[in-house]
């Protein structure tokens, strides 16, 4: 049955060539009319799945107290006060026109916040900036209640005093990219002459995506570049490079195409298109570049040799439709195998994955031979009648292989011991601020953030208990305490804050009583105190309406994700340590949900990688009908995994959202480059060619196939040049998958062959 319809599949091609170019550019573009409903993501909480304690925290605290994230503005003149009458007006036109935005719930800053003063023991509160042009009366009014009040000046100024900070709050289940933008817009146009520094993870999350997707698409097209002319200079020949590349894009296009369409019937966020996603062009590309490499190269060997086109083709695709549908379908697999891990978006990531790479295969597989039957070959071209110069070095590497396997062999393992030396050094790094190099923009801005304003990560305390108990109180203020003791933590809030503030003031304004009070009653009544003159609503950020929730907010620095750990355990102890009878207590902010993600990369990455070479082993074990056969064929994609994340480790590249997909790009190309090998290697065993030559002939087969597909593939080192380092090292490191995955194969698989070449040998019975 398989060899009737591999034998259908080929005639199709030979007889009805423009029939089946014609069918597959249809199919593909009825495919690509799901493009326009590619929904592009930027909600990093879709990573986490709905059942995780911390995610419902999360959600938890957005019902009950609105969203914790935010976007922080900060401007002026450096080594210049910001309490000037120009700079106040600024921002007070500045957060006028942001509050207008429908996206934006509530803005903190000097323009919106309230004072509470001492009226003869009431409370009195106010604006602290009462209008947009303030006398100088009233300025000195200002500076002398924020001199007063350092607390509240640290989250609305810098240290220096030189700047001020805007604090945006969006409405939940907003468009939060579009409300980036337009504060971006408004900030550019209303505050010219100052400073300005944008942070924040809503600010990050919201622009990092695009930014990602347009510099790749960018760099890209530099490394296509690079990939055709290095296939130009190897198959010296402009048409073959052109199917070659026509069989990469319709695959792009129908891979993302069946995202869009997946998105519009079903509405699934898990095919939304991700950061993550990101990598997906480049490695579809890769993939689907390596099967027409191979298709075109035996073509070309079977040309010069054979000197009839139709023949050629026949006999190409004879030996190679078996191979390039196992690489297909294993490397499928591998991305398959993203399904059993706990990233939501590496569901629709390892889904569409298989399915573009299937379709590359459909493409390889009939739409490349039949473009090949259709030109006019010229026998005599230098492209078909002479070797390349690779090919000939790849001669070298087969005569080294089967003159001194063993010595290949052992220096083979020694390497990859070596890399695996690495292995426990490699760090997970989840917080998207690092995505950016010192000098940039936006790093530079996330450092003056952190530096000199109140920082732009968060970490929220969520209290159960009676917000109106001094014992409750005492606690959460001494919980603040012991945060704005870690170095790290720049301001935290509570209701304790203002309670202590409220309890001062009544006391005539005396220091001394900056205290929670010693009993409930006098807690309420500073409520009531407070509804005399303010809203009570000003509250509701900080305790729910029955005052029993209450929400401390800790403002900190941006910390590597070892460092959150440690952080976050200290917390914890000191908890514990306050006793939890009338004080429950859950943590969440971005600082858990990026210890979470930590967890959930590393999961994501060891079963994807177990899955997947327990995968394609058993399938090549049942394909190749021998259970060495399924060995060897993991045997080089095994040994890269552990080189490129030892390399990892020892190079200081931290395992991310992005380079978390190493794994997939190593597998998929992996796991080809050895299938075919296998492949050619069992074609000459039936065809009773003697063991002493087999190796030869194999490496003289698909050794140079292999090394083109590597060497084109090394535009990808373009990568390297991004304004992102998970870009940059992506590009980094899939030069060096490439290098791993081939000479894997050509020395360590190859050696193991010849060295087991007896036992090899044998037919299958």
């Amino acid at each position: 049955m398989a060899t009737k319809m591999k034998t259908w599949l080929i005639e199709q091609a030979l007889d009805h060539p423009w029939r089946v170019i014609i069918i597959c550019i249809l199919f593909t573009a009825l495919l690509g009319l799901g493009l326009p409903y590619i929904v592009i993501d930027n909600d990093f909480m879709n990573m986490i799945p709905e059942d995780n304690p911390s995610l419902k925290v999360w959600n938890s605290v957005l019902d009950e107290f609105g969203s914790t994230e935010r976007i922080f503005i900060a401007f002026g003149r450096k080594g210049e006060s910001a309490l000037k009458p120009e700079t106040l007006a600024k921002g007070w036109d500045f957060v006028r026109a942001v509050e207008r935005i429908p996206e934006v719930d509530e803005v903190f800053s000097i323009a919106t916040m309230n004072r509470i003063d001492s009226d003869d023991g009431f409370m009195n509160v106010s604006d602290l900036q009462p209008e947009r042009n303030l006398t100088p009366e009233q300025l000195t009014d200002l500076k002398a209640y924020l001199d007063k009040t350092p607390d509240m000046a640290v989250r609305i100024m810098s240290r220096q005093g030189d700047f001020l900070n805007v604090v945006v709050q969006p409405k939940v289940n907003g468009d939060d990219v579009a409300m980036t933008e337009q504060i971006m817009e408004l900030g550019k146009k209303m505050l010219k002459g100052y400073d300005v520094h944008f942070g924040g993870q809503l600010y990050l999350t919201s622009r990092i995506p695009i930014l990602i997707q347009t510099d790749i698409m960018r760099l890209m097209r530099f490394a296509i570049l690079i990939l055709v002319i290095i296939m130009l200079l190897n198959l010296r020949s402009f048409p073959a490079v052109g199917m070659a590349l026509s069989v990469v894009i319709l695959s792009l296009i129908g891979m993302l195409g069946f995202m869009g369409w997946v998105v519009h019937i079903t509405g699934s966020n898990k095919f939304y298109f991700a950061v993550l996603n990101a990598s997906m062009p480049i490695i579809l590309l890769t993939i689907a570049n390596g099967d027409g490499i191979h298709i075109i190269t035996k073509f070309m060997r079977e040309a010069r040799k054979r000197q009839d086109v139709r023949d050629a083709i026949r006999s190409s695709m004879n030996t190679l439709m078996l191979p390039v549908l196992l690489t297909s379908l294993t490397t499928a697999v591998a991305f398959l195998s993203m399904i059993f891990t706990p990233i939501n978006q590496f569901l629709g990531y390892g889904i569409s994955m298989a399915f573009g790479i299937s379709w590359a295969w459909l493409l390889s597989t009939i739409f490349l031979p039949s473009l090949l039957n259709l030109k006019k070959w010229d026998l005599e071209h230098v492209s078909l009648a002479e070797k390349s110069i690779f090919e000939g070095l790849v001669d070298h590497i087969g005569n080294q292989v089967v003159n001194h396997p063993k010595r290949v062999l052992s220096i083979g393992m020694v390497v990859v011991l070596l890399g695996a030396c690495g292995l426990g050094h490699v760090k997970v790094e989840v917080n998207i601020a690092s995505f950016f190099s010192k000098g940039t923009d936006i790093r530079d801005s996330i450092d003056f953030l952190d530096q000199e304003m109140t920082g732009t990560m968060d970490m929220e305390v969520k209290v159960d208990g009676d917000m109106k108990s001094p014992a409750v109180l005492k606690k959460m203020d001494a919980l603040q305490t012991y945060l704005e003791s870690k170095p790290v933590v720049r301001t935290t809030i509570s209701i304790a804050d203002i309670i202590k503030l409220m309890h001062r003031t009544v006391m005539d304004d005396d220091p001394a009583y900056e205290v929670i009070p010693d009993t409930r009653a006098k807690v309420n009544n500073l409520f009531t105190l407070y509804s005399m003159s303010g809203d009570p609503d000003d509250f509701s950020s900080l305790v729910d309406y029955d005052y029993s929730e209450g929400l401390i907010t800790a403002l900190l620095q941006n910390i590597p994700t070892s460092q959150m750990g440690p952080f976050i355990d200290g917390v914890n102890g000191f908890i514990h340590d306050l006793g939890t009878d009338d004080f429950k207590t859950t943590l969440t902010g971005m600082i858990i949900i990026f210890q979470e993600e930590m967890y959930l990369i590393l999961r994501s990455a060891f079963i994807s990688i177990s899955v997947s070479i327990v995968m394609i082993f058993l399938i090549t074990w049942v394909f190749f009908k021998r259970l060495l056969w399924g060995l060897l064929s993991v045997l080089p994609l095994s040994a890269a995994v552990i080189l490129n994340f030892g390399f990892m480790g020892i190079a200081g590249i931290e395992l991310s959202h992005v380079t978390a997909l190493l794994s997939s790009i190593i597998i998929g190309v992996g796991v080809d480059f050895a299938i075919h090998y296998v492949s050619q290697y069992r074609h000459y065993v039936d065809k009773g060619v003697p063991a002493e030559e087999i190796s030869r002939d194999v490496m003289g087969d698909t050794g140079y196939p292999i090394m083109l597909n590597a060497l084109s593939n090394m535009g990808f080192g373009a990568l390297m040049v991004s304004a992102f380092l998970p870009v940059r090292y992506i590009g980094g490191l899939m030069v060096f998958a490439m290098i791993s995955t081939s000479i894997g194969t050509l020395t360590l698989l190859a050696s193991a062959t010849e060295l087991l070449k007896g036992r090899l040998a044998r037919k299958e019975q």
